[in-house]
């Protein structure tokens, strides 16, 4: 491997303040599991902007890497589940959190963690999905399980401009579905509306809320907001309507009645792939994010930044000015394809 060490983005705490910073890492001080992985990119999430800030308590140990996803190559593998050679995909287990994260040229993982990267779907493109791409798509797969259908009425997506939203707007649309696409971000209207969504609406008012229930007008929802936002789609679902939830930016206070789900039979699904220990339906997921459950307008949705420029995106991203996802090119071009500035 030539020089042993990674450069890596570090997160540090000192005296109480929690920063990141550039670090040159010995590779053999960084994570620990079967497999090292030379990483080829990562991403940049609302989690790791909370993290590499100090703006949400997600560190659990200082220093760490940060960064909850990454795709690259298996450089050395200690389970027979890997080979030398293999390009693989990780999301959540903590990774970032308290485990170093894909912030680093290299880094060694579980293999427990690990999925092939899918037939069909190039190493940019696992990480224009990432950690929202494998939440929205078990979103849909719970919203099915419960009985949503293409044709039974309009689904609402909320936080629609946002990484994991633009996902869902995309996805949902290529599988049939009317979007409506909800955001409080004007000038995201078009791009959501080249998306697929059949239509765009701005955000529920809190203050024009009348009782446990309103008009019945969504099929199914899904929910990347919380907070008021969640329970206006608690009351405006349809009979027999699902949600699937896994936002909390809108905060994580719920205000809501048993009556939606007594009187109307809605369910609501809390979605979270942190812990996603069902390896062959995450499996199962990863490979139908390359096939039926694979978005459109990824090149739309995502665009890649280098490693270096890493820093900036963070208060961007919590400040609300990052629409759809971000890449992290961390180790050049990739030679899986893809790749798209």
């Amino acid at each position: 491997m030539g020089d042993d060490t990674s450069l890596a983005y570090q997160i540090t705490r000192e005296g109480g303040q929690v920063r990141g910073e550039w670090a040159h890492v010995p590779i053999a001080d960084i994570g620990a599991g079967e497999l090292l992985i030379r990483t080829s990119y990562s991403s940049v999430n609302y989690k790791d902007a909370l993290a590499a800030t100090g703006a949400g308590k997600v560190v659990r140990s200082f220093p760490l890497i940060g960064g909850i996803d990454l795709a690259g190559e298996v450089a050395e593998s200690a389970d027979p589940r890997f080979r030398a050679g293999d390009q693989i995909v990780v999301t959540g287990f903590a990774l970032g959190e308290e485990y170093d994260g894909g912030y680093s040229e290299w880094v060694r993982v579980s293999a427990d963690w690990a999925v092939p990267l899918p037939t069909g779907m190039s190493a940019w493109e696992s990480m224009a999905l990432g950690t929202a791409g494998l939440t929205v798509a078990l979103a849909i797969h719970q919203l099915e399980r419960s009985g949503l259908r293409p044709g039974q009425g309009p689904v609402a997506v909320t936080g629609a401009s946002g990484g994991a939203g633009s996902l869902a707007v995309s996805t949902l649309t290529a599988r049939g579905y009317e979007v409506t696409a909800i955001t409080g971000k004007a000038d995201a209207h078009d791009y959501l509306r080249h998306l697929g969504a059949a239509e765009v609406a701005g955000r529920p008012d809190p203050g024009t809320a009348h009782g446990p229930l309103e008009s019945a007008r969504w099929a199914g929802a899904v929910d990347a907001v919380g907070g008021d936002t969640l329970s206006w789609l608690i009351r405006t679902t349809r009979r027999h309507g699902a949600i699937a939830a896994f936002g909390n930016a809108g905060g994580h206070q719920l205000n809501s009645s048993a009556l939606p789900f007594i009187l109307r039979g809605i369910s609501l699904h809390g979605i979270n792939t942190g812990y996603f220990h069902e390896e062959e339906l995450r499996r199962q997921l990863w490979q139908r994010m390359a096939t039926d459950l694979r978005p459109g307008h990824l090149d739309l949705i995502a665009h890649t930044i280098d490693f270096r420029q890493l820093p900036d995106q963070f208060p961007n991203l919590l400040e609300g000015r990052v629409r759809g996802r971000v890449v992290v090119r961390v180790n050049g071009h990739s030679q899986q394809g893809g790749d798209r500035s």
